[in-house]
């Protein structure tokens, strides 16, 4: 039977008086558990409050999507609090060692507060600091899906131009060979100074030409360059017609090429501008996928602001555009993105990861209510000492009900496990801590989120900065 001593070793109850500790001695039950016996199970009414006095114990169940596994030792208070508005256990308990415990009921606990009003506030302060661990094992997790996300997205925009230069430079080696075999070809024959020159000049021509043709005209011009050759009496014009269709071959060029060139020395010099002009094209897809290789990663340090102070100044607009370019990949096909900034550059001093956080989120919400298909709208605006950036939506809107609950931790539109609840009340956290507000309207067809923050003032910099040199 437990005594007030062994009460005692319990930090919460060290200090009471001994007629409030004897007082819940009186009204709880002791409890003897065995290895592997279940003190409560998930789905269980939320009737008990339990001291743990001997023994290892375990919490463990689904919390916010993930499975988690707490433990749990002697000296701890556990199960639903005073003014917990617990509805039903969400995880289970049970023993991994012999232990003891004693339990309360939560019947008693209008009782409890008069009886024992040091112990009250303990309590609260326990609950409150549980419920702050789970917030921040949510908002962990929010953070871990976020960048799941954006991981796999960016491995996604990565591998499109890696695997095109990739390509490219498989193709270039291909290309350089047949372009040596031609070029050596080419000058084992019999080719006059004139000759040489013509040669040349067109193959110059060929390599500076950016000629972009629709497939009509592409196909008109291959077909003009293939009777050419064939008249020329190349058999096999088809394999150079295409190439040189697309590199921008004029047919009177082509013409003044072959005007006294035999078909061999004809089809040696059209194979090597051919090649040259390939290797030239392969160059352009390497450099084009090596740019946009930069880009990411420029987009990603941005993003995180990993190379930046932690409060700076901050353009939205750069910061919703670098946003953007890191969510390429949740941008469907069928969504468009509709842009009203105004012209004047507009800061903020913020946390740039933080703001990049706000910004995520509200877009990835927006592009979520389309269903992959409407019109994502950017604005951005000055009102006083404010800047306003709005983020909209063409989806199915909000009910009143909902727009009420949307920015309460933990409560979600989204089917179970899909969603934390987190991710708005994170925002309004965040902007909320530097100075500024958030706000919502929704109907059918239009849902918007006004984001406020305080204006970062370049003309007060300029000013205080004068002020400082007087």
């Amino acid at each position: 039977m437990t005594n007030a001593s062994e009460l005692r070793r319990v930090a919460a109850f060290s200090d009471l008086p001994d007629a409030e500790i004897q007082w819940f001695l009186d009204h709880a039950e002791e409890v003897a558990l065995r290895a592997g016996e279940t003190l409560v199970r998930q789905g269980d009414p939320p009737d008990w409050m339990f001291v743990l006095l001997d023994g290892l114990f375990r919490w463990e169940g689904e919390f916010g999507g993930d499975t988690v596994a707490l433990p749990a030792q002697a000296g701890e208070i556990n199960g639903v609090f005073p003014f917990s508005r617990m509805q039903r256990f969400t995880v289970s308990c049970r023993a991994l060692s012999d232990g003891r415990i004693l339990r309360f009921p939560a019947a008693l606990h209008p009782d409890l507060i008069q009886k024992m009003p040091e112990l009250t506030p303990r309590l609260v302060a326990m609950m409150s600091d549980r419920i702050r661990e789970g917030t921040r094992i949510e908002q962990q997790r929010d953070r871990l899906l976020s960048l799941g996300k954006l991981s796999s997205g960016l491995a996604h925009e990565l591998n499109n131009p890696a695997s095109a230069a990739t390509r490219a430079a498989d193709q270039m080696r291909e290309t350089l060979a047949a372009m040596r075999r031609a070029n050596a070809d080419l000058w084992r024959r019999p080719v006059t100074d004139s000759q040489k020159v013509r040669i040349d000049d067109a193959e110059a021509s060929l390599l500076q030409s950016r000629v972009t043709l629709d497939g009509l005209a592409l196909s008109d011009l291959e077909e003009t360059l293939d009777s050419m050759l064939r008249h020329h009496g190349l058999a096999d014009s088809w394999r150079l017609s295409g190439v040189l269709a697309r590199c921008g071959m004029r047919p009177e060029r082509l013409a003044n090429l072959l005007r006294d060139l035999d078909v061999d020395t004809a089809r040696a010099a059209l194979t090597r501008m051919a090649a040259s002009a390939e290797v030239s094209a392969l160059l352009d897809t390497i450099g084009r996928s090596t740019a946009r290789v930069s880009k990411l990663i420029d987009t990603v340090k941005a993003y995180s602001s990993m190379d930046q102070a932690t409060f700076q100044d901050i353009d939205v607009v750069q910061s919703l555009e670098t946003t953007l370019n890191a969510l390429t990949h949740v941008l469907e096909p069928r969504i468009s993105v509709h842009r009203s900034y105004q012209p004047t550059p507009l800061l903020v001093q913020m946390v740039g990861a933080e703001l990049h956080q706000v910004w995520t989120n509200l877009i990835e919400n927006a592009v979520e209510a389309m269903l992959g298909v409407g019109e994502l709208r950017l604005r951005t605006f000055r009102d006083d000492h404010f800047v306003a950036v709005e983020i909209g939506d063409t989806g199915p809107g909000m009910s009143p009900d909902v727009q009420s609950h949307i920015f309460d931790p933990f409560f979600t539109t989204k089917a179970v496990g899909a969603g934390t609840g987190l991710g708005l009340n994170t925002v309004r956290t965040i902007v909320r801590k530097h100075g500024g507000a958030i706000h919502v309207s929704s109907k059918p067809g239009d849902t918007r989120f006004q984001v406020w923050l305080p204006w970062s003032d370049p003309g007060q910099l300029v000013r205080s900065s004068s002020l400082a040199g007087v």
